[in-house]
């Protein structure tokens, strides 16, 4: 019989796995994606770092049975709501570099292709007009 353990570790090391892969695709939407499925993977581990409790109180009862640490909870809430903002920000620079570079690609121009030339060197902002 696989025990419980055995099946989180598969699934957050299979969610872990992709989420990187995705990460190294070379465009912007994959690695968009590839940082969600990392944070999700993270997101479960703290969860179930924190055990399942079966009618235990949340806080310290005066009877001294076993007590549930809310902390791991509040901690992956925390972690959404910050992984959505990080979501919308990623987003957002992806966009932008896609309206400046004409081009989706992490480095902002497309493999193959000569790189443009506007008469400046690269790092270099353009000239003001005259």
């Amino acid at each position: 019989m696989i025990s419980m353990e055995f099946l989180f570790a598969t699934g957050i090391g299979f969610v872990t796995a992709c989420g990187i892969w995705l990460l190294l695709r070379g465009r912007s939407f994959p690695v968009v994606l590839g940082l969600g499925l990392l944070g999700y993977a993270v997101n479960v581990f703290i969860f179930v770092m924190g055990r399942l409790w079966q009618n235990a109180p949340p806080i310290l009862g005066l009877d001294g049975r076993a007590i549930a640490d809310p902390l791991p909870q509040a901690l992956v809430l925390t972690a959404i709501v910050i992984g959505f903002a990080t979501t919308g920000f990623v987003i957002e620079l992806a966009l932008r570099s896609r309206a400046e570079n004409g081009s989706d690609h992490v480095d902002g121009r497309e493999p193959g292709h000569p790189p443009k030339s506007d008469g400046r060197e690269p790092g270099h902002p353009p000239e003001a007009p005259k």
